[in-house]
């Protein structure tokens, strides 16, 4: 369908459209998990706006909204896709996720108000639960969308209320049973171009607005659960204690010392939670959270290997126990040569630059060939309140998005050379 907006929206005037939902007023900055009222506010925004541009919208089994924009009523197979995800991190920045998804939108003015010739249909795509902060397991509407995760296991994840996320398909309009790969819907997709955030200093350091991704490094989350002895915090002397926070707290530690033993690797902990949780209790059991990526799998393994014999043996100096269990694990990603080495020709004064977080269109590239584009990030900081985006940068993104949409749809697709 044809049409847009009366007056094209940059990006930076859709962005602060949403400036105000959301906001977290204990951690600062967002939160706005998966089917929360702040997520589902947003994708009503996105619908609205895309229902503006006279887009065809979509949301299919697995909750992922497709908005199509073909003037040229052309089949919907060797579709370019772009866009990017609406969820966050708690506490995260206001520009991870939505802002590809309103340059996504800006890019359609821009494209509409030229005098375009598409050969190939242009879908706008908004991923479900791409920061796993809810059920923990990132980029999972686009992992089920592909197969990368079984419906069986991402209807059975639960929340920390104890929610299944089949219960909360359900409450949301899905159907737990049609969850999973979608081959009819991969049929339709050519390639796919998001925009993010820069989530480092890359371009900072390089003084320019935006570049081309080349790859994501591998990484995974695993959970520790320290097994020890409940008991009352007043009663119980400290030398007849089995504490599993003792445990976890010194693997903390040792992440710290491990990780910066491996160049370039990446070693967190962001997450524990002690059961039952009482300021009075002594744990009965403490799950930590970890985060491992390097930029080789091999060594993302043998460090997580190291981590879990670490663990063993601070749970044993505590009379405790533990166990690993691996929550995900995403091999290193190098986006499509062939489409990289296009945008470069598009858009020839950005530079490459690799990532250390993952995106759905890491995801995606097993299926059909993709490619990302970073805006700069003058803080540096991600997944925190400080992330930012300057308005000018926001907006040459938005028009870095749409020269290259206008190339990809406009010029034949080969097999052998052009995605």
């Amino acid at each position: 369908m044809t049409g847009t907006t009366t007056t094209a929206q940059s990006v930076s005037t859709l962005m602060a459209e949403i400036a105000a939902i959301g906001t977290d007023a204990a951690r600062g900055g967002y939160s706005r998990p998966v089917y929360s009222p702040a997520e589902l506010e947003l994708r009503e925004w996105f619908i609205a706006a895309a229902r503006r541009r006279s887009l065809e919208i979509e949301t299919d089994r697995n909750g992922i909204i497709w908005a199509w924009w073909n003037p040229a009523e052309l089949p919907l197979t060797d579709a370019v896709v772009t866009g990017s995800h609406l969820d966050s991190v708690p506490g995260g920045g206001a520009f991870d996720g939505p802002l590809g998804v309103a340059s996504a939108l800006s890019a359609i003015d821009i494209l509409a108000a030229q005098d375009l010739a598409p050969t190939r249909p242009l879908a706008l795509a908004v991923f479900p639960e791409e920061e796993g902060s809810r059920y923990g397991l990132a980029c999972l509407g686009s992992q089920l969308l592909t197969g990368a995760v079984t419906p069986e296991r991402a209807a059975a994840l639960v929340d920390a209320d104890g929610t299944s996320f089949a219960e909360l398909a359900a409450r949301n309009g899905l159907d737990p049973r049609h969850l999973g790969r979608d081959d009819e819907r991969l049929s339709r997709l050519g390639c796919f171009v998001e925009l993010h955030v820069e989530q480092g200093r890359g371009l900072v350091d390089l003084d320019t607005p935006v570049a081309i991704g080349s790859s994501i490094l591998g990484h995974g989350r695993w959970r520790l659960s320290f097994l020890g002895q409940g008991n009352h915090a007043g009663t119980t002397l400290m030398t007849d204690r089995r504490d599993p926070m003792l445990a976890a707290a010194a693997t903390v530690l040792e992440v710290r010392r491990l990780g910066r033993t491996v160049d370039g690797a990446r070693a967190t902990v962001g997450k524990l939670d002690p059961v039952p949780g009482g300021s009075n209790v002594i744990a009965s059991r403490v799950d930590v959270w970890l985060d491992v990526r390097h930029d080789d799998d091999a060594v993302v393994a043998a460090l997580v290997t190291d981590i879990a014999a670490a663990a063993r043996e601070r749970a044993a100096a505590e009379g405790c126990s533990v166990t690993l269990t691996e929550a995900s694990m995403s091999p290193r990603v190098d986006f499509d040569p062939v489409l990289r080495g296009r945008l470069s020709t598009i858009l020839p004064d950005a530079p490459i630059l690799s990532t250390g977080a993952g995106h759905d269109a890491g995801v995606l590239k097993e299926e059909i060939p993709t490619a990302m584009l970073f805006v700069r990030n003058p803080t540096g900081v991600s997944h925190s309140p400080e992330e930012y985006v300057e308005d000018p940068d926001a907006d040459a993104g938005g028009h870095a998005l749409a020269t290259v949409l206008a190339d990809l749809i406009t010029q034949p697709a080969s097999p052998d050379s052009i995605p």
